[in-house]
């Protein structure tokens, strides 16, 4: 079963965006485009990041 943790190892400030990118293994750079631009359009889309990055599991196999 495929689990979400955030990233260790392809982290920029919380591990976030590495982590849902290897989770839909899909290239770390499009998450943080999709990311950046939520955040851009209105509030909504640092709230998320931000509460993922509280509540999900962190990945610590380095």
């Amino acid at each position: 079963m495929k689990r979400f943790y955030l990233s260790s190892k392809d982290r920029k400030i919380g591990g976030v965006c590495g982590g849902l990118a290897e989770y839909f293994d899909i290239d770390p750079l499009i998450v943080r485009i999709v990311v950046f631009a939520l955040i851009w359009c209105g509030t909504v889309g640092l709230w998320l990041y931000l509460l993922i990055w509280l509540l999900a599991p962190r990945n610590y196999n380095f």
